[in-house]
């Protein structure tokens, strides 16, 4: 029997909705690079500079959960194109920035529209696509995950040294501009899934916090003063109980409903969503470091040398979405795991080899492993899941995958910290050893819940979603 292929109306949407994508997930990668540039531009301490970032992802921690009702109760259209207009507006605002306090204020607009616009438009394109398919179409829609780590710290870097630093937010503007016309033209209209459903005020304060103090809390950690940090986690772990407790006692319809977890598909899901965001974020946060401290390469250079990464998982996103369609989530991420391994535990032995044609090799096989142990993962989300809670999915997703990122990088960033600390020679190699050791150990953890997930897609699952 011929297999079906992708309806291309879905395809085109999928794109569509890749270039809506792209100015956020640029954006939040550029500002790192120039966040000591732009202090010095704007006469400010890099201190209060470090808001930048912090304030874009205290909007994000409140935007994220608020998409879930949002995507329920309006039309997620509309609500996708008011998304990149505020988005449009806070970078616009940027440019234009007279000092550091309206520049962060500015950020937060950034923050709010991108927290929205992000788990927006995977919702869309699961209800878009009936259940059908989303292996595929996921795995068109996650494109920037590979492509935009390696551009934005490039695109940063050339920024930095050669152009204003308010050409950061000027790149954004034709990216909007031309994912809100297209996204007007070409994705159809939705219905809202509730019309009733009504904003529960409560709740939303609490996952929100909670979010906000557990992603601030981790990152705290690589500073100086960690016992700050810990406490704010402590009160993030306090918060997220409290919601827990809140919505079992609620008669309100919850931002996010606590009672999925007894799914096993599900709660195997996020904790793989959650590893996984241990073993990208936080090794492509150690990678350039390597490169750096080891090499002796330039910034811009180390940020050139990933890019070998992000080329395999481009060369293995599309079949690994396929495959899973096909197979089910849980062998290809199982798959994943073994070649990511494959392409991580090598780096270990590496130290300070003359030649960079190795670890370039390597990296490309561990990138051809991160596409199928991540696309699958998204897809896994939603096995079984009814229609009306995937909105909810993709927030639980997204809170995840973005607080397992920051704990994997504050994990390893103190783990270097010490190792980097306790050594006297000038080949610092060793350092980084046990760190990719770590990174290796993170990777070989997502097997644990993968093997908890569906064996196949089951055909009740299907009919649920359509």
């Amino acid at each position: 029997m011929a297999k079906a292929k992708l309806d291309p109306k879905l395809v085109k949407i999928a794109l569509v909705l890749v270039l809506g994508r792209c100015a956020p997930a640029l954006d939040a990668t550029i500002i790192n690079v120039a966040v000591k540039t732009v202090a010095a531009a704007l006469h400010s301490d890099i201190a209060v500079a470090q808001w930048l970032t912090t304030a874009y992802i205290l909007a994000l921690g409140i935007s994220v959960p608020l998409s879930s009702w949002l995507a329920n109760r309006f039309s997620g259209k509309n609500v996708y194109l008011l998304a990149i207009v505020i988005f449009f507006a806070g970078s616009a605002g940027a440019i234009c920035a007279w000092n550091m306090g309206s520049l962060i204020a500015f950020r937060v607009l950034q923050g709010a529209g991108a927290g929205i616009m992000m788990p927006l438009m995977q919702t869309m394109l699961i209800r878009y696509a009936g259940g059908q398919k989303l292996g595929s179409l996921l795995a068109i829609i996650s494109l920037p995950t590979a492509i935009i780590p390696i551009l934005g710290p490039t695109i940063g870097g050339l920024i930095v040294h050669y152009l204003p630093w308010r050409w950061i937010f000027v790149i954004n503007l034709p990216l909007c501009i031309v994912a809100y016309f297209l996204s007007r033209s070409v994705l159809p209209p939705t219905e809202p899934a509730d019309k009733e459903q009504r904003l529960d005020f409560a709740g939303l304060i609490l996952l929100a916090l909670a979010f906000i103090s557990l992603i601030l809390g981790i990152s705290g950690l690589r500073g100086d003063d960690q016992t700050s940090a810990l406490v704010i986690i402590a009160v993030g772990a306090i918060l997220l109980i409290a919601y827990y407790v809140y919505v079992l006692h609620s008669k309100k319809s919850p931002l996010l409903d606590v009672r999925l977890f007894k799914q096993r598909n599900f709660s195997a899901s996020t904790a793989l969503v959650f590893v996984y965001g241990m073993v990208s974020t936080g090794t492509l946060f150690v990678l350039p470091l390597y490169f750096q401290q080891v090499h002796n390469t330039s910034a811009l250079t180390a940020g050139l040398l990933l890019a070998p990464q992000g080329i395999g998982m481009l060369l293995t996103r599309s079949s690994a979405g396929k495959w899973a369609d096909q197979y089910g989530s849980k062998p290809i991420i199982l798959a994943g795991v073994l070649l990511t391994l494959i392409g991580t535990v090598p780096l270990a032995f590496l130290g300070d080899g003359p030649s960079l044609v190795l670890p370039i090799i390597i990296l490309l096989v561990r990138g051809a492993g991160l596409s199928p142990l991540f696309v699958p993962i998204m897809v896994a989300i939603y096995d079984g899941l009814d229609l009306k809670y995937a909105a909810q999915g993709t927030t639980s997703m997204r809170i995840f995958q973005q607080i397992g990122g920051a704990f994997g990088t504050a994990l390893l960033a103190i783990i270097l910290s010490h190792n980097l600390a306790a050594i006297t020679a000038s080949d610092v190699s060793p350092a980084f050893t046990i760190v990719f050791w770590c990174s290796a150990a993170f990777t070989a953890a997502c097997a644990v819940p993968a093997l908890c997930l569906n064996s196949k897609k089951k055909a009740a699952a299907k009919k649920v979603l359509l």
